[in-house]
């Protein structure tokens, strides 16, 4: 599946890259989507088999979304949003 996820900070984005990559998933750091809103601007576009690639999703990232054939499906949206 393809997630793309937004952080709070751009540190916040290039740490979760390291995280999905050091679990074997392909992960590319880029400019949000228009259709997405975030508070830095820069995303994380992953292909991975589970949502987050820990076990627990890390403080810094506001929202993950599944990118899906008619658009983005929210599937996890910090509270503090």
């Amino acid at each position: 599946m393809t997630y793309i996820a937004t952080f709070y900070s751009h540190f916040g984005a290039i740490r979760f890259k390291k995280l999905c990559t050091g679990r074997g998933w392909k992960a590319q750091v880029m400019p949000v989507p228009r259709d997405l809103s975030s508070s830095c601007g820069t995303c994380v576009r992953y292909e991975g088999d589970a949502l987050h690639p820990t076990a627990e999703i890390p403080e810094e990232v506001e929202q993950i979304v599944l990118v899906g054939t008619d658009g983005y499906i929210r599937q996890y949206m910090a509270e503090n949003s």
